[in-house]
C-alpha cells in the first residue's frame, strides 16, 4: 500500500471532533515517555509538559496527543508508569472529564490492539496501598482524527508515520532495530538513522509524501507530529502543519486552537537576573485564523 493510500484510508476512517468557535484543543505529540534513563529524552522536559498541560486543563482545552506518547519500543509500560506517575495522574484528569483524545503513532503502535489499552492504561498499581486503582478504563487510541466545522471543513489529524513505509510497513522490525541496536547507541550519542525525526533526507521524504497528498485532496489541512520539525505555512501556502515534539533539547513544542485560531507554542524554562527560574509559554507563530485555512481550502491555489 502506498503512502497515497495510508494516508486516504486514515481520512477516510477518521474520528471526527467539533470545530467551532468554542473549541479549545492543545495538539502534543512525541511525547516518548520513557524509564528515566539515559536514553529516555522525555525526562528532561518532564516538569515543562506537566506544568504545560496542567495549565490546559485548568483553561478548559481538550487535550490531543499525535501519537508516540509512551516510548512503548525501548520500555515496558510498567517503567514507563513508574517514571511518569505524575504525568499519567494528570491526563487522568482530562479523561475524568471526557476531554482526552489519542492517536496512536509508530512508537505506540500497539495501541492499535484494545487489548494492549486496557492492559495499560485501565487501572495501575498503588504499592502504597497494594491496591489496583482505576486511571482510565475505557480510553481508546484512533489512527486519527477530524476537526469538523459545520460546513463540513476539517483539520485532519494524524502521527504521520503513513507516509513513512519502513516506519509504518515494517514497525515491528523497526521496533527490533530501536530497542536492541539503536537504544544503546543513543546512550553514547549515535543517533538512528532510520527515524525521520534524526535523519533529514528521510524527513524530507515524509513531508513531500505529505504535502502530495495535500495537493491531490483540495489542499486539505494537515496537522502531524512524528518527524519533529515544528511547520506552520502562512495562509497562502500548503495547508500543512506540525506541532513539533515534546523532546526537544530544551523545550516542549505543540499548537493550540482557540477562538477559531491556531497558534504554535513552545514552552520551556527562562532565567530571572535574581536567579530564580520560571517556565513560560512563548508563541512561535501565528495566531491566526482558521478560516484562512479551513474554509477556503478547496478554493485557494498553492504553487
Amino acid at each position: 500500500m502506498s503512502a497515497n493510500s495510508r494516508l486516504s484510508r486514515a481520512f477516510k476512517n477518521a474520528k471526527k471532533l467539533p470545530l467551532n468557535q468554542d473549541s479549545k484543543y492543545i495538539l502534543f505529540s512525541d511525547c516518548h515517555r520513557g524509564d528515566n534513563s539515559f536514553a529516555d529524552d522525555f525526562s528532561h522536559n518532564r516538569k515543562v509538559y506537566n506544568y504545560a498541560i496542567s495549565q490546559y486543563f485548568n483553561n478548559g482545552f481538550t487535550y490531543i496527543e499525535l501519537g508516540d506518547g509512551d516510548e512503548l519500543w525501548e520500555n515496558k509500560f510498567d517503567a514507563i508508569f513508574n517514571a511518569n506517575k505524575d504525568t499519567f495522574l494528570l491526563l487522568k484528569k482530562f479523561y475524568d472529564k471526557n476531554r482526552i483524545h489519542f492517536i496512536w503513532g509508530n512508537h505506540d503502535m500497539d495501541y492499535k490492539n484494545p487489548k494492549h489499552i486496557k492492559k495499560n492504561l485501565s487501572h495501575y498499581y498503588e504499592s502504597a496501598t497494594e491496591e489496583h486503582i482505576e486511571l482510565m478504563p475505557n480510553a481508546s487510541f484512533c489512527e486519527a482524527i477530524k476537526l469538523e466545522n459545520d460546513n463540513g471543513k476539517s483539520i485532519f489529524l494524524l502521527h504521520g508515520h503513513q507516509a513513512d513505509w519502513f516506519n509504518y510497513s515494517f514497525w515491528k522490525f523497526s521496533r527490533f532495530l530501536v530497542k536492541y541496536l539503536w537504544k544503546p547507541l543513543q546512550i553514547v550519542g549515535i543517533k538512528d538513522p532510520t527515524s525521520p525525526a534524526q535523519n533529514f533526507k528521510e524527513l524530507i521524504k515524509v513531508e513531500k509524501h505529505i504535502e502530495k497528498w495535500i495537493r491531490n485532496n483540495n489542499n486539505q489541512v494537515v496537522v502531524t507530529g512524528h518527524t519533529h520539525r515544528p511547520r506552520f505555512p502562512q495562509p497562502n501556502e500548503l495547508p500543512y502543519f506540525n506541532d513539533g515534539s515534546c523532546v526537544h533539547p530544551r523545550c516542549i513544542t505543540g499548537i493550540e486552537i482557540e477562538d477559531y485560531q491556531i497558534t504554535l507554542i513552545k514552552w520551556h524554562i527562562i532565567t530571572h537576573e535574581n536567579g530564580t527560574m520560571q517556565i513560560v509559554k512563548t508563541i512561535l507563530e501565528g495566531p491566526e485564523n482558521l478560516s484562512n485555512y479551513v474554509d477556503l481550502q478547496h478554493f485557494i491555489t498553492i504553487t
